[in-house]
């Protein structure tokens, strides 16, 4: 996933510069990219400049069908891209053939429904022997969602300078959030009655009632975690709500243990199987 995610910005990167090739000629002392090249030769009226022109746009089709591939494959889409380039090579390392650049990226998209703008610094030092390059500053604006449990993870990625945690944790994350999203509704819409989602339907915890038995009620507490290195996984927990009098009566204790029973039921039958086998047990009278 990291090199998908990692071409896919490669791709964006390239498409506006072919972009900005087509709709900006450069001047002729600047220096010429591999696109900008390009670009002058459809500037001559010889049929070797027709025929870069049509090179050209193929090229362009041809990234953005990749791209295109790519932002339906992990679900980032990239929207707008700006680059600005600084030249920090001193005389005394232009001696030595070190060149020194700092580039300064902005980009805006979205995963999904999460809407997100980056601003990141990146240092390339260059020399006979190698290239080597390293992010040294990233803000990232998250835009006002749903999904609350981004934000601790959006500061240890800034902290860290991570690019790639931070897209490769965001598509995992929002591929969970969804699911969560669709596994509660089923259930809401399956038993209407019983299930009843407190915070609407992207609801992190799903209610789950019993008409025959007033005052009792289980909560599933379903969240999205990301560990330190950008794992991410669910978390799902038991909670009851049941009245003084019944846990009074209940001597073998068995309300006490249905949170680690539930813990053991998810590893046994999975997520859907074992919510289902709650729902039912539940509320087996009214079924009945």
């Amino acid at each position: 996933m990291d090199a998908e995610l990692a071409e896919e910005r490669v791709l964006q990167a390239e498409i506006a510069a072919v972009r900005r090739a087509c709709e900006n000629p450069p001047a002729p002392w600047e220096e010429k990219s591999r696109v900008q090249k390009s670009f002058q030769a459809i500037h001559q009226f010889t049929s070797e400049g027709w025929k870069s022109s049509k090179d050209l746009k193929n090229q362009l089709g041809h990234l953005e069908s990749e791209l295109s591939f790519l932002s339906t494959l992990t679900g980032i889409n990239i929207r707008n891209y700006s680059r600005q380039t600084e030249d920090l090579t001193s005389t005394e390392m232009a001696e030595k053939s070190i060149r020194k650049v700092l580039q300064r990226h902005r980009l805006s998209g979205n995963c999904h429904m999460v809407t997100f703008q980056l601003e990141f610094q990146i240092l390339e030092i260059q020399n006979k022997e190698r290239l080597s390059s390293a992010v040294t500053d990233l803000n990232i604006i998250m835009e006002p969602t749903e999904c609350s449990e981004l934000s601790e993870f959006v500061s240890r990625a800034e902290d860290r300078k991570d690019l790639f945690m931070f897209f490769r944790s965001l598509h995992f994350f929002v591929e969970w959030f969804e699911y969560r999203k669709r596994t509660f509704k089923h259930f809401k819409e399956k038993y209407p009655d019983a299930v009843y989602l407190s915070e609407g339907p992207s609801s992190c915890s799903m209610g789950i009632r019993s008409a025959s038995r007033p005052g009792f009620e289980l909560v599933i507490v379903w969240r999205i975690q990301i560990d330190e290195d950008g794992k991410v996984f669910p978390k799902l927990d038991l909670l009851t709500k049941v009245p003084q009098r019944a846990l009074e009566l209940d001597k073998n204790r068995a309300i006490e243990a249905a949170p680690l029973g539930f813990r053991t039921l998810l590893g046994v039958l999975g997520i859907e199987a074992a919510l289902e086998s709650l729902i039912k047990s539940l509320c087996a009278e009214e079924n009945n």
